[in-house]
């Protein structure tokens, strides 16, 4: 392994290139190799451009979502994940196109000025599950408002930002946890909690974890213990060998009920070993003596059901081939806004429970009235929102692509005295164009890629006056705002719920409004003063790329903004750009590319 060790004195000629003293501090390798590494200046002569293997150093200027440190190397921009913001960083470049470099994360040679937390968790930085553990919660708000702000402004204009909504409750908050068994070294003891950050194979333990209540951390440590004293096996993903998979659990806040699933595959030859009976008879008491220790755990909540997961599958996921009840039950109950809900082992539920009802509290005042309408409740997961929506409305259509959760929808609606709730399985795409009831109003909740393209331009066709939009993933709100936008809705109204406290993540809620073509505005314009031609002469294409690349670091076409420009109603030269063989394939100007040009056209005044 290769340590760096950083020259303290600056001066030019001292602790720098001894060929030129030019000053610029660099490294000293131990080991096989010594090289020099550059601190990053803004311009420096003699220094070629950033190139792949290069490690450099600077401060990070700020944090694009969810992850994204930016760094000025030489004037060129370089992404560092998971380097926070005023942290002076070493990076090795690993990427480098167009103008951009990404860098991977080395070592944080200086704290940042924010990084103020008190007892910050012990596994930060290392563990793959947080990312903001060493900032303040007020801190990290102010961050992650800003990030998703940046995003919604680069594509849309004149809306209400109503800033971040913060979680009720900045640590234990989660009511679910996939700890995954493992080891943090090769050959080392057995592990179970997080990946750690940047690995897929090495596992962290997570004893400590700040995000989850006690009772989870009880259960997790116990589980450990107990397995690793059998020195049972967990699963190697290359070889496919291996027992012990992940452990489960779900909390309830409200009710306090848990449920434990342990999640192993059916390779049970290393149980045979234990007391020398049968393999699947030692697995069974093997599995009977985890239970007794789980039922003697001091918890402070109640055990609803305490599950055995059989899994086989060659990916890295849980899921279940077949479930075996061990004791209580497969499901516990929750309560949000008043209704109760049943949830089964991997039924989609908001991991936040506190901050689910800050979230929903948001959607329905986006939504308003909505007493004799139709909505649809488009990705309803187990019926939070329909049914949270259902006590005025006429009648509430969900849709959901997990069966399970779909039938704990139903159980959900009935147990809260529901009739007029609508559950149906199957994916949005293939089941959104066959309904036969006509929405009023839509609301969608799509993972974290957002609503398929086709499926997008289904939900609009539909024409209703309204859309609540609530996104896990501003990148992909962004994206489809560009299509909502071009089919003619208008985001109205945004706003951040914290629902993630410690990590990168945040939602957003957006309130969509169709602009129908009668729409009108009576303004007063003085025909003598207006300059018809204005819009297009206020920037040239050179002036746009220019500030494209400046702000944004993206080389755009003349092509991408004549494209542009046509969509946006203004004047393009007559076959401008347009290729002279018979039948041109043109290409489309990326979302990305779009929402900068979009950008660039704003800044100009030109729309």
């Amino acid at each position: 392994m290769v340590h760096a060790v950083r020259q303290r004195n600056r001066e030019p000629g001292r602790g720098c290139c001894k060929s030129t003293g030019c000053g610029i501090p660099f490294f000293r390798f131990r080991g096989n190799d010594e090289r020099k590494v550059r601190f990053a200046p803004e311009s420096r002569k003699g220094w070629k451009s950033l190139k792949k293997g290069d490690r450099v150093s600077g401060v990070i200027e700020k944090m694009e979502f969810p992850n994204k440190g930016i760094m000025t190397v030489d004037g060129e921009r370089l992404v560092v994940k998971n380097a926070l913001p005023g942290q002076t960083v070493l990076a090795a470049v690993t990427k480098k196109r167009k103008g951009r470099g990404e860098g991977r994360l080395l070592e944080v040679l200086e704290k940042s000025p924010l990084e103020t937390a008190e007892h910050p968790c012990p596994q930060s930085g290392v563990c793959g599950g947080c990312l903001y553990q060493t900032i303040p919660y007020e801190e990290q708000l102010k961050i992650k408002e800003g990030q998703v702000r940046e995003l919604l402004d680069a594509v849309c204009s004149g809306y209400e930002f109503e800033g971040i909504k913060a979680s009720p409750a900045a640590e234990e908050y989660r009511n679910k946890m996939e700890f995954s068994f493992g080891d943090e070294r090769k050959d080392g003891p057995l592990c179970l909690g997080m990946h750690k950050r940047g690995s897929f194979y090495d596992v962290v333990n997570a004893d400590d974890c700040r995000i989850v209540h006690g009772d989870f951390r009880k259960l997790l440590t116990a589980t450990r213990e107990y397995f690793a004293k059998l020195e049972a096996p967990f699963y190697k993903k290359l070889r496919h060998e291996g027992y012990l998979r992940h452990l489960l659990v779900r909390r309830a806040v409200k009710t306090g009920e848990i449920l434990v699933a342990l999640v192993t595959t059916t390779q049970t030859e290393w149980a045979a070993g234990q007391n020398g009976c049968a393999a699947a008879e030692a697995e069974g008491q093997v599995l009977e003596g985890w239970k007794e220790l789980i039922q003697a755990l001091p918890l402070e909540g109640k055990l609803a059901g305490i599950l055995h997961v059989k899994n086989d599958s060659l990916a890295d996921v849980v899921q279940s081939d077949e479930t075996e009840i061990l004791y209580g039950q497969d499901y516990f109950y929750e309560e949000l806004l008043g209704l109760r809900f049943k949830i089964s082992p991997f039924s989609f539920f908001q991991t936040n429970s506190l901050g689910a009802e800050v979230l929903y509290s948001k959607v329905r005042d986006y939504i308003g009235d909505t007493a004799g309408q139709v909505v649809f409740d488009l990705y309803s997961g187990t019926g939070t929102i329909a049914q949270i929506l259902a006590p005025v409305a006429e009648k509430v259509v969900g849709v959901e692509i997990v069966e399970e959760a779909v039938e704990a929808a139903r159980e959900n609606a009935a147990r809260n005295g529901l009739s007029n709730c609508e559950f149906i399985a199957g994916d949005v795409l293939k089941v959104v164009g066959d309904l036969k009831d006509k929405p009023d109003l839509i609301v969608l909740d799509p993972p974290r890629d957002g609503v398929h393209p086709k499926a997008l331009n289904q939900i609009i066709d539909f024409g209703v006056k309204r859309m609540v939009y609530v996104s896990c993933k501003p990148t992909s709100l962004q994206r489809d705002l560009v299509t909502l936008q071009e089919r003619g809705y208008r985001m109205v109204r945004a706003c951040c719920v914290d629902m993630f406290p410690g990590t990168g993540n945040c939602e957003t809620v957006v309130l969509l409004s169709q602009q129908k073509p009668d729409d009108t505005i009576e303004i007063d314009l003085d025909l003598d003063e207006l300059d018809a031609t204005a819009a297009e002469t206020k920037a040239t294409y050179e002036e746009i790329k220019a500030y494209v690349w400046e702000k944004h670091h993206l080389k755009v076409s003349s092509l991408y903004i004549s494209q542009i420009k046509r969509k946006c109603g203004l004047e393009v030269g007559q076959n401008y750009n347009l290729s002279k063989s018979e039948n041109p394939k043109v290409p489309k100007c990326p979302p990305e590319k779009e929402a900068a040009i979009m950008d660039a056209l704003k800044h100009f005044q030109m729309i």
